[in-house]
């Protein structure tokens, strides 16, 4: 069974707005090795209709990219992505998959279908399997900034404080942190 690995980018006020985040050469570098790491992509629909509508593009070059950025949608292109959605049923983009069945028996399922892992980027999505205790890793990337606004993390809510510990903490030349933690059973 692969493990559930939560990623996303974030400022020091838990701000998870895209736009909010440094998007260099570093972090997409930091990104495609996190990507290499994981056997499947899992997002929630609206967060894959936001990719969709961007990387392919990237990825064959229809949009102009510095070359950390396009290794990125190329790897992307290639990797499994599943999306969790009870109302859209056609995924056009390549090798994309639904979940449509029960949240966390499609979720187990796909856990112990990829031994490589699954990389969660969905905010949403993530609160959610969170709730349902599915998620085994959080790697994020906090970005030396302060947004001032929201969305941010976990902003509807969680039944508890889920404990962690630190694996690793690395400092980016942009400012970014990049945060690795594991559940902790303390």
């Amino acid at each position: 069974m692969g493990l559930l690995t939560f990623s996303l980018n974030l400022t020091l006020d838990g701000c998870v707005d895209h736009r909010e985040g440094i998007a260099d050469e570093e972090t997409h570098a930091f990104f495609t090795r996190l990507m290499d790491e994981h056997g499947a992509m899992l997002w929630g629909r609206v967060t894959y209709e936001m990719m969709e509508a961007y990387w392919p593009r990237v990825a064959c070059g229809e949009v102009e990219a510095p070359p950390a950025t396009r290794a990125w949608a190329a790897k992307l292109e290639a990797k499994p992505k599943y999306v969790v959605s009870s109302t859209r049923e056609d995924f056009p983009w390549a090798h994309s998959h639904r979940i449509a069945s029960d949240l966390r028996t499609g979720v187990q399922q796909l856990k112990d279908a990829t031994p490589a892992g699954v990389l969660l980027g969905s905010g949403m999505l993530a609160a959610e399997l969170d709730r349902l205790d599915l998620i085994d890793e959080y790697r994020f990337l906090v970005h030396a900034r302060i947004a001032g606004h929201g969305p941010t993390l976990y902003q509807s809510g969680l039944p508890g404080t889920r404990r962690l510990a630190l694996v690793s903490a690395i400092p980016l030349r942009c400012g970014a942190v990049a945060m690795h933690y594991r559940r902790s059973d303390d």
